[in-house]
């Protein structure tokens, strides 16, 4: 982390938790003369991130929160975290849908993020099992009216998640009943070992009929969901055809990844490949 007097909170605090994730912990000192702040600064800082649940605050500094496999945050809870990084993954996914295409979006602050990106994108048919995403075209629709080459959304019914994702049979059977180009899936957890995974065993079966209804697969996760793992695992990285994350994924962790994945991009590097 260089130091920065001009960061805003949100950066800030996405340093500190990423400072706290790869080092398994950080003293306060350490963190003023990184950040270039007050140690009264870094605290405010520290309890934001301990209300959030996402590190626990030691005398002296933080340490990561050992998250149980079943532990599923809420979409307020995660909606604050990564801010930059969700940002630049919208941005790069959404170059990668044409006009008039049909595309799933799951559930997810990710997929919320691409949702706002794909507003002009002319008539595509989005289907959907996210309440919030489907909120981002309702409420375009609803500023600006219906005009002409807006979205058709569809959203699934089902029982709601702590993420705002619509889940169980009813979800699963609009799902099986429907086909699109391409889906855009939010994640939890993803790894070599466990693949694509979440700790809402409801949301874990809508995901897999997600997967085997899309022709094509996108996977949109910042780097620290690499290596996370919940409680039951939807797919494996070889049903995956690209993975749009952000450059804090580590070069080792590329390498693993590419060795299953069809397709790598990374947000704000260069990249070639042609729209979905």
């Amino acid at each position: 982390m260089s130091e920065n007097q001009n960061l805003l909170a949100e950066q800030r605090r996405a340093l500190i938790l990423d400072e706290v994730r790869r080092r398994g912990g950080v003293r306060v000192n350490e963190l003023t003369r990184k950040l270039g702040v007050s140690d009264m600064t870094v605290r405010r800082d520290l309890d934001a991130l301990a209300r959030q649940g996402v590190l626990e605050k030691v005398h002296g500094g933080a340490v990561p929160v050992v998250e149980a496999s079943t532990h599923e945050p809420g979409f307020e809870a995660k909606s604050g975290l990564e801010l930059t990084a969700k940002e630049d993954i919208a941005q790069a996914a959404a170059e990668l849908v044409a006009p008039g295409a049909a595309i799933a979006l799951s559930g997810g602050t990710t997929t919320y993020a691409l949702a706002h990106h794909l507003l002009d994108v002319p008539d595509l048919t989005v289907v959907t099992n996210s309440v919030r995403v489907a909120d981002v075209f309702h409420s375009a629709q609803r500023t600006s009216g219906q005009r002409q080459g807006a979205a058709t959304v569809v959203l699934t019914g089902g029982v709601r998640t702590p993420s705002d994702s619509l889940v169980g049979p009813v979800a699963d059977q609009a799902i099986a009943s429907l086909h699109f180009d391409v889906l855009f899936l939010g994640v939890h957890g993803i790894s070599v070992e466990a693949g694509l995974s979440t700790p809402n065993l409801a949301e874990a079966e809508t995901n897999r009929r997600l997967v085997q209804s899309a022709r094509r697969v996108v996977v949109v996760a910042d780097h620290t969901k690499w290596g996370t793992v919940g409680l039951s695992s939807f797919a494996a990285l070889e049903q995956v055809d690209t993975l749009v994350t952000d450059s804090g994924l580590p070069a080792e962790a590329r390498a693993e990844i590419s060795e299953h994945l069809r397709r790598l991009v990374v947000a704000g590097e260069p990249e070639g490949g042609t729209d979905i």
